[in-house]
């Protein structure tokens, strides 16, 4: 059912860079200078006028029951380390440790968010070599479990809704909230991975302003060339979730329109692959990693196909960093 008062939310930062903060603040219309009258922003870490003290009773109002809280957005890893305790991030002013503090809290909201892969999945924080014991909120890595349990669900009935890039889309972040304010976000609404489906059901390929070059085939080599990234430079844009070559950031970028090549940012362990991120594994010279839904013999007959029937053009301006070949004049012209 939909909220009568502004749906109010809280923010905290658990183990983060702050990208997921930074993220937001392109988001438009804006919910931090609440231009949003249906959501109003309760209290975020970095950004309140209240600190200290005032933070801290922001806090125990709500464990406590005296402050209403629907909201509880969660930016960062949960830190389990050193040996389980969570002492390797203490939550400020209330001398415990984070990970405590969010689960208390989270017992109290209508629904949790975790805003970006480390809160979802546990993400860069939880990569190879990491000692921290970082998980998600409700996964570690791939696997369910995390900090709630498979099992949590919120006061809601959903379980925790995960917000997942590195760092996600402000559209993501807004349009979530937006649909919990209006209580339009059911448990059918997410996917496998808890991400919601309005952005989710969607490829970061869709929309790649370089698909013509991957239709042919015709990749780059080297960065800065305008060829597909996907055969050579480890672009996973064919296989990660992800609406941001429809939905451009700050109206304009994307990772692919800007030359690097999708990480596939969006999925339970990306940092922790073993794989470099701007190299393309092959196994006899096939990528391993192939678009989803495409069986690997396909992959390789049209992919021989498509390179025999490249046009001189594509071909040509897949390793420039600009249009060397315009389009023949001739086949422009209307009929």
């Amino acid at each position: 059912m939909p909220h009568k008062a502004p749906y109010s939310f809280l923010w905290l930062q658990a183990a983060s860079c702050g990208g997921c903060t930074a993220a937001a603040l392109g988001s438009d219309p804006s919910f931090l200078d609440r231009a949003t009258p249906n959501i109003k922003s309760l209290a975020h870490q970095a950004f309140s006028e209240e600190c200290g003290v005032e933070f801290s009773q922001i806090l125990s109002a709500v464990l406590e029951g005296g402050l209403v809280l629907d909201g509880l957005l969660i930016e960062g890893a949960i830190l389990n380390g050193p040996n389980g305790t969570g002492k390797f991030q203490m939550a400020p002013g209330l001398g415990q440790p984070m990970n405590r503090l969010i689960a208390d809290l989270a017992a109290k909201v209508l629904h949790v968010v975790a805003v970006g892969s480390c809160a979802a999945f546990g993400g860069v924080v939880a990569g190879l070599g990491s000692r921290t014991q970082a998980v998600g909120l409700q996964y570690d890595g791939g696997e369910a479990g995390g900090l709630l349990g498979a099992g949590w669900r919120s006061r809601s009935g959903l379980p925790v809704v995960n917000v997942a890039g590195c760092a996600p889309h402000p559209g993501w972040i807004v349009e979530t909230l937006l649909l919990l304010a209006d209580g339009a976000l059911a448990p059918d609404d997410l996917d496998s991975f808890q991400r919601p489906s309005f952005f989710a059901d969607h490829l970061a390929h869709h929309g790649c302003n370089r698909n013509e070059y991957y239709e042919y085939k015709a990749s780059a080599h080297d960065p800065s060339q305008q060829g597909c990234l996907m055969e050579n430079m480890g672009c996973r844009a064919t296989q990660a979730p992800g609406d941001c070559n429809r939905r451009r950031w700050n109206g304009a970028g994307s990772c692919t329109n800007a030359g690097f090549a999708c990480i596939a940012c969006t999925v339970p362990g990306f940092a922790s692959s073993a794989d470099p991120f701007l190299e393309t594994p092959k196994l006899a010279g096939i990528p391993v990693g192939l678009p989803v839904d495409m069986p690997k013999a396909w992959f390789v007959a049209l992919a021989a196909l498509s390179k025999s029937a490249t046009p001189s053009r594509v071909r040509r301006n897949a390793t420039e960093s600009r249009i060397a070949v315009p389009p023949d004049p001739r086949s422009r012209k209307p009929k």
